[in-house]
């Protein structure tokens, strides 16, 4: 496993939808991954730290991890499927680690208010990886 941090998310180059990019913490690998609106919006509050009057969905999962004894301690993109990312969040509970299946995106909007660590399978990134002189002039959206 791989850790990665969140470099950006937002709008692709281009107009063609939302992505997040994840960058390896000691490495130069980018994995960019399509996500929806709603999540790239939530992605980013969080990022930023926008205050919300109410809870957003992503912050009630927090929430009911916590209030239920539990606290999150990673997610993981492990595998792809059809080109689709696979991921999981793992919870730390009184029982033992619980992994629980999650689309990568509602994952990483977790980690971004949990400030837990983003991991990547190697296969993943053998997969799918990127890095900046692979994707040319758009690379500098990514820095």
């Amino acid at each position: 496993m791989i850790e990665m941090e969140l470099i950006t998310v937002g709008m692709a180059p281009k107009g063609d939808g939302n992505v997040l990019v994840l960058r390896e913490t000691h490495g130069e690998r980018l994995l960019i991954l399509g996500i929806g609106f709603a999540e790239a919006s939530s992605i980013a509050m969080a990022a930023e730290e926008v205050p919300t009057p109410r809870p957003m969905t992503h912050d009630l999962m927090v929430n009911l991890i916590n209030r239920l004894g539990g606290s999150l301690i990673r997610v993981v993109v492990h595998d792809m499927r059809d080109d689709t990312f696979i991921g999981q969040i793992e919870v730390d509970t009184e029982n033992g680690i619980l992994e629980i299946d999650a689309r990568p995106s509602d994952s990483i909007a977790l980690a971004v208010r949990e400030h837990c660590p983003i991991y990547v399978s190697d296969m993943v990134l053998e997969l799918a990886a990127v890095t900046q002189d692979m994707i040319g002039d758009d690379s500098e959206e990514f820095e």
